[in-house]
């Protein structure tokens, strides 16, 4: 059943700060905006129970998860691992713990080490508390989301500035794309879901109720900024016309839709990295999923508890898979505001210095505001994968992956 009174209430609040702040193409939101850790912070009396109660949950899956395991390739895998550079006794975050291929590869370069390994799914953390039965001195399993993650660390007595190294993977899991039942994915049938947390927060707010509760001014808004979909107008009225009939509850309901809104010929033009056809609706998912998880509010926020609790010397390894992302973790290392336009013409960078003052001193640092350098860059250019990688595994092809070293 749709949420809708909890639904219009959180998002009305949301979409009027969003427009008053005017952040379209930072992906970061004003703290106060839809920052679900303060908003369910009642379940916190009950989250011990919840992991108790989610070992027992998946005692039955964990044939299903060992299956997962092995079928998940993670991404970038030796890169990540050397820039870490993993040595004994330290102490390591992996804030994306997935199906734990990055956390395993950590352990076999080194296994006298501590890691903690975090994931706000679930699923992720039953994994996560499988595998620490055979790692019981190295790996500690945390539930919860990036804007949990300093809570999280303090509870389990990690003090800010003692991590040697933190491995920050954000966005959709292969795990949660192959479950249907997530509604992740546009090609295989299920419920509108999205959640990255699943079920753990009944009352958050699903991608169908964001498709049937909003109006298409914020539709477009939604599939523009984080789908950066041209065609944002046309998808948002299709989405409008087509739920005044019915409401849209299947990820191939949704699919379809948009699907109708284009020619045939339309559907399958895009190409992907690879110069595969990939289906018209691949960036309206997106869009709806990174909204839905705050995805990109989470990155930022994730950034910042790295920063803190890495020790002088400690190594960040941020991986992304789309430019949202990419543009965040590069502007957060750089130390540019994400509110910056980061990118200006000449003609800009003069018209705005003459805005600030006449004279040369004004014209190098007009465009772009600076914090005090706080990060120094393992690789002057961003890494992806090779071509090999790309063939193994396809879905590695939009990885990036930056690394730094903390002043």
């Amino acid at each position: 059943m749709l949420r809708y009174p909890y639904f219009c209430r959180l998002y009305k609040e949301f979409l009027s700060c969003w427009w008053e702040s005017g952040i379209f193409n930072s992906g970061v939101w004003p703290k106060r905006i839809h920052d679900t850790a303060q908003r369910y912070n009642e379940c916190e009396a009950r989250e011990q129970t919840d992991q108790s109660g989610t070992q027992e949950m998946h005692r039955p899956q964990d044939r299903d998860n060992e299956a997962v395991t092995k079928l998940h390739i993670p991404v970038m895998v030796d890169e990540v691992v050397r820039c870490l550079a993993p040595q004994k006794g330290q102490i390591f975050l992996d804030m994306t713990f997935g199906s734990g291929g990055h956390t395993r590869a950590i352990l076999q370069k080194e296994s006298d080490i501590t890691l903690y390994a975090l994931d706000r799914d679930p699923r992720a953390y039953a994994i996560a508390e499988q595998l620490s039965e055979l790692y019981p001195k190295q790996i500690r399993a945390l539930l919860g989301q990036f804007s949990q993650a300093e809570a999280l660390l303090m509870k389990a007595g990690v003090q800010p500035g003692t991590l040697d190294g933190v491995l920050l993977d954000p966005g959709c899991s292969s795990m949660q794309l192959d479950a249907p039942e997530r509604g992740f994915s546009l090609r295989k049938d299920g419920p509108l879901d999205m959640r990255m947390g699943g079920g753990r927060y009944p009352d958050m707010p699903t991608a169908a109720d964001v498709v049937n509760a909003l109006d298409q001014q914020a539709l477009a808004s939604i599939l523009r900024t984080y789908g950066e979909e041209k065609h944002a107008k046309k998808i948002a009225s299709a989405i409008v016309q087509a739920r005044s009939l019915y409401p849209i509850s299947r990820t191939q309901q949704l699919a379809s839709i948009v699907a109708g809104a284009f020619p045939p010929s339309a559907v399958f033009a895009r190409k992907d990295l690879l110069q595969r056809s990939t289906h018209i609706a691949t960036k309206t998912f997106q869009a709806f999923r990174i909204f839905v998880n705050n995805e990109l509010n989470e990155l930022y926020t994730g950034l910042k508890t790295a920063q803190k609790f890495l020790r002088p010397g400690g190594r960040l390894v941020a991986l992304s898979f789309h430019s949202l992302e990419d543009r965040i973790v590069k502007r957060f290392l750089l130390g540019i505001s994400m509110t910056e336009r980061f990118n200006l013409s000449a003609r800009q960078k003069v018209i705005q210095a003459l805005k600030l003052g006449s004279g040369r001193e004004n014209m190098e640092g007009a465009s772009i505001s600076k914090a005090p350098l706080m990060w120094e860059l393992i690789h002057k250019k961003v890494l992806t994968p090779d071509d090999q990688e790309v063939q193994e595994n396809p879905r590695a092809r939009s990885a990036k992956l930056r690394a730094a070293i903390k002043l």
